[in-house]
């Protein structure tokens, strides 16, 4: 595993020392889940922007909304 030095104010360093409270077995733990949770959140609102300009382009294309409907014709309901 590869190292990196950071440098973090007082408060999120005792946050860390707290590390067993949160059930993790060391500090360099609690950060990586902290990384991958911020990463989780950051791609996920990317997905929820992308979807809404795709849902907005979609709205304001009514050659895209008739051709959607076109496809549908012949699918069970």
């Amino acid at each position: 595993m590869l190292q990196a030095k950071f440098s973090v104010k007082e408060s999120q360093t005792r946050f860390l020392s707290k590390y067993k409270d949160y059930g993790f077995k060391d500090k360099s733990t609690m950060l990586r889940a902290a990384i991958d949770q911020l990463k989780k959140n950051l791609e996920l609102e990317q997905l929820k922007q992308s979807a809404d300009l795709y849902a907005e382009v979609y709205s304001e294309d009514n050659d895209l909304k008739e051709l959607t409907e076109t496809s549908l014709d012949g699918w069970p309901e």
